[in-house]
């Protein structure tokens, strides 16, 4: 039975939008949410402050409610190292400062990448928990994605076992000999859908959703782009596929959790270029924590991190 005293507060720092929680366990329910815009462009040191304003307020919150805070988790859109160090600037420029330190003034913590704390949620909590192995992508502001085996998430060396959308994809055309390098992230993407629209068409969008809202008014602009951002995506996860023989893929993020035509696409396209014949129908599901599962697997990098301070977790039969 779950000891209702036990919580963990969860920070899901992305390039839009900063989403925290109270997150209950062995649960993993969110009792108390709020959601501040990042405005990245002010800077990291404004940034980290409002994070810590928030991280603190949502303490304070748990308390009201009786709830025993253990420690607050914080998911990043960056590299993050196997010391919780961030190292990459691509969304917040927290590259090379204290993060961790400074959310641990309020209570123990732990700076995780965003994928990473996602595919955990999801592997505890969501539609992840009856695979022993399987691919967790995520599709929003960027993409990334994160190999589960046995309910932990495969880092990497360094950490960096996140990358498959933000390298050139270099190739030689065979009719020119121009030497292209598109970049998945830079097509596939929110911000992606947005720029191409905008360039197709006089009518302007300010975010992904508008794009995806066109399709459904016949926009023939936004139907190109949003197929064929779909069919790339479905090209770079069968990759993935094709190279790491998963269970499953389990698709999170705003834009990746999208119904109609990029979802559509996106499977056609992923289960087209599947090398196995006997492997194409492999599952490809949305996360079914949506867009909660960041905050949710921030919050549960708390628990796994401080081994005295498991025990809420283990009695999921996570381990």
């Amino acid at each position: 039975m779950e000891d209702a005293r036990i919580s963990a507060v969860g920070l899901d720092a992305g390039g839009t939008k900063i989403a925290g929680g109270v997150v209950t366990f062995p649960s993993g329910k969110v009792v108390v949410r709020r959601v501040i815009p990042t405005a990245a462009e002010r800077g990291g040191e404004i940034v980290l402050k409002d994070c810590i304003a928030l991280a603190g307020d949502l303490i304070q919150e748990a308390s009201r409610l009786d709830l025993k805070v253990k420690g607050v988790g914080v998911g990043v859109p960056e590299l993050v190292d196997l010391e919780g160090n961030i190292t990459s600037g691509h969304a917040i420029q927290w590259r090379g400062m204290p993060i961790q330190e400074s959310f641990s003034k309020l209570a123990p913590a732990v700076v995780e990448s965003d994928v990473r704390a996602a595919a955990l949620a999801e592997s505890l909590h969501g539609a992840g928990k009856p695979f022993r192995l399987f691919i967790y992508v995520t599709v929003g502001t960027g993409a990334s994605c994160c190999l589960v085996q046995e309910g932990h998430p495969y880092a990497g060396s360094r950490g960096n076992a996140l990358i498959f959308a933000s390298s050139p994809l270099t190739t030689t055309c065979t009719g020119c000999g121009t030497v292209l390098k598109p970049v998945l992230e830079d097509f596939a993407s929110g911000p992606a859908l947005v720029a191409r629209y905008n360039q197709l068409s006089q009518a302007k969008a300010t975010c992904a959703q508008e794009v995806v809202a066109a399709v459904d008014a016949g926009d023939s602009a936004a139907v190109r782009v949003v197929r064929t951002a779909g069919e790339a995506l479905g090209v770079s996860v069968a990759f993935l596929i094709n190279t790491l023989d998963p269970e499953a893929v389990i698709v999170g993020g705003g834009l990746g959790l999208a119904n109609g035509l990029y979802w559509s696409s996106f499977v056609s396209s992923a289960r087209d270029h599947i090398w196995s014949d006997d492997f194409r129908d492999v599952p490809v599901l949305r996360a079914a924590l949506g867009t909660d599962a960041g905050l949710i697997g921030a919050a549960a990098t708390v628990v796994q991190k401080f081994p005295e301070r498991r025990s809420s977790l283990e009695s999921t039969g996570q381990s």
